[in-house]
């Protein structure tokens, strides 16, 4: 078949099925990677590299993983922060225990233990849906939480609860200064996102958009809910084990269980519906809107010359929170990434010859 996209012929279904099939977009992608990793490291601070970008890049992996239950499977979560919790102290119970394994193989075991803590908890949405979904995965982050404050076992029997792990050491190199820690994040970054986008595209990422689509339908032309539905439990608590191994290893250095409380998962779920559910690219936006606000709101009376208090400030955050939640729900609840798409029809962006 041939068709037109965007001023460019598509005349074979490789060239449509590509990762990214318009040139544009791949221009514009090579673009930021390049930017990233060689311009970046060189004009951004420590203080940036420490408060905004390693946050944003973490918090983008544990939305990434969220947006597959979420946006793609169409199962409702409210527990991603104790999946990221349990990928966290996996990692150290890994790290305490086998001080010789290697840190990436820390990530990947200690995301599959979160991704078969997510199975266990995943297996009501076989018989339950919507808002009691909803209150099921609740009930797994009051239970976790409750765990790792109780158990001492899994803090190494510390007195005070929280844990300190040494340094992350890849291959001989110590990730200590905030650009290591920013180079590290942004390489494990591309890779969840490569695997993401192809997983999303697979036949196992269409069996979960038609289980989110009608699943009645879907079971019918022979989709199987319950590989569908526990698979996505399983990838989505893989990447918030991964991105919660990160959050407590690299970004915090230091951390208790609070760290891992019901407000992140209510954060990153605001992710998703803001940035754009069922878009790899809204995960993107999601995680930037979330973490660039608080600091635009504690700087913004200062740049004004206007007085606030430091509990005003906070209260005008959680209103402009839900403020937005309810604008993207009614006026656009496909998030930024639709704006972002409708942006890009109407500049009518010039074609590339292939």
């Amino acid at each position: 078949m041939l068709y037109r996209e965007n001023g460019q012929f598509k005349t074979t279904y490789k060239s449509d099925q590509q990762l990214l099939p318009i040139v544009q977009d791949r221009w514009f992608i090579w673009s930021l990677v390049a930017l990233a990793f060689l311009v970046l490291p060189l004009v951004a601070s420590d203080y940036l590299f420490r408060a905004l970008i390693v946050p944003f890049l973490i918090l983008t992996i544990a939305a990434i993983g969220l947006n597959i239950l979420v946006g793609y499977c169409g199962q409702i979560s409210l527990g991603t922060a104790a999946f990221m919790a349990v990928g966290a102290y996996a990692a150290y119970n890994l790290v305490i225990r086998v001080p010789a394994m290697n840190f990436l193989v820390v990530l990947v075991l200690a995301g599959l233990v979160a991704a078969l803590v997510g199975i266990v908890f995943g297996v009501p949405s076989l018989r339950i849906k919507g808002l009691y979904l909803a209150v099921a995965t609740l009930a797994a982050q009051f239970f976790i939480d409750w765990m790792f404050a109780r158990v001492k076992w899994f803090t190494n029997y510390s007195p005070s609860g929280s844990v300190s792990p040494a340094p992350v050491n890849v291959f001989g190199w110590t990730i200590e200064r905030p650009v290591d820690k920013y180079w590290f994040v942004l390489g494990v970054l591309v890779v969840m996102t490569l695997l993401a986008k192809n997983l999303v595209r697979s036949h196992v990422g269409r069996s979960w958009m038609a289980i989110r689509d009608m699943d009645v339908a879907a079971e019918v032309i022979g989709i199987r809910p319950l590989h569908a539905k526990l698979s996505a439990f399983a990838v989505s608590s893989f990447f918030a084990g991964v991105a919660g191994a990160l959050w407590g290893f690299v970004h915090l250095g230091a951390w208790e269980p609070l760290a891992f409380n019901l407000n992140l998962s209510f954060n990153l779920l605001f992710m998703i519906i803001i940035g754009g559910m069922g878009s790899i690219l809204g995960s993107y936006f999601g995680a930037a809107f979330i973490v660039v606000l608080p600091l635009l709101l504690n700087q913004l009376p200062g740049w004004l010359g206007i007085d606030l208090s430091t509990a005003l400030l906070s209260h005008l955050e959680l209103m402009i929170f839900g403020s937005l939640i309810v604008f993207f729900l009614i006026v656009e609840p496909h998030g930024l990434a639709r704006l972002w798409a409708i942006g890009k029809e109407k500049l009518r962006l010039w074609p590339f010859p292939h």
